[in-house]
């Protein structure tokens, strides 16, 4: 038998243990094709999708305002106000959901369940995403004692001001206290909410970490000014 003539009983090609490196190679780009795919529709295409649903959620409440109703009904639940931030700039206008489900903070700020109403008595408890989904609250550090919330309903616009600012206050996600009607911290530290009886307060939370959700930032806020429409 000459040295180029193939070994009886093996089909001439490649090895079978690199046919198998390919073969796992080729998994291995694939998988990472795949998770880059799912990042990057995580990070841009769901913020396409939140905000062309906010624009409609919007939309809707103007139109039932128009008609006499205080809320509409969307996909993803009733809206029932719409919140601006100037310093988040003139075009800011995101619609407020009740509850706090992932289908209502996937659509805007989520309305905690069994939280005042805006300009009652009491805490206007709002979540919002601060990476993906719309991003309402990404910028949230950036705002300052002194800035403004203004809640537009079909009644009237109510202006809150921020009594403390947007990366003052970091606390667990169990810490519930934050979204009571008198939030009062249980510890004593950090900045605080005027807590008076009768109080109108709103609050603001958000994670407090662009990818992590077990810590939570949280800007306090207390009406100034109510105006009917």
């Amino acid at each position: 038998m000459s040295p180029s003539s193939p070994v009886p009983g093996r089909v001439p090609g490649r090895a079978p243990g690199r046919r198998w490196s390919t073969r796992v190679g080729l998994l291995l780009v694939a998988l990472g094709l795949g998770v880059l795919a799912h990042l990057a529709w995580q990070l841009w295409g769901t913020n396409v999708v939140a905000e062309r649903r906010h624009d409609e959620a919007v939309t809707a409440l103007e139109r039932a305002w128009d008609d006499g109703r205080d809320s509409a009904r969307v996909d993803a639940g009733e809206v029932t106000a719409v919140v601006r931030v100037p310093r988040f700039g003139e075009e800011y206008a995101v619609p407020v959901l009740e509850g706090t489900s992932d289908t209502a903070l996937a659509s805007g700020l989520g309305h905690f369940a069994g939280s005042a109403a805006p300009g009652e008595v009491g805490n206007v408890a709002l979540a919002g995403h601060r990476v993906t989904h719309g991003e309402p609250l990404r910028r949230m550090a950036e705002l300052q004692v002194g800035d403004l919330v203004v809640v537009e309903t079909r009644a009237a616009t109510h202006t809150y001001r921020l009594t403390t600012g947007g990366d003052d206050l970091e606390v667990s996600f169990t810490d519930t206290w934050v979204v009571d009607p008198r939030p009062v911290d249980p510890s004593g530290d950090g900045p605080r909410p005027v807590a008076a009886p009768g109080a109108r307060l709103l609050t603001l939370t958000t994670c407090a970490e662009l990818f992590h959700t077990d810590r939570r930032l949280v800007a306090f806020a207390e009406l100034v000014e109510t105006v009917e429409r």
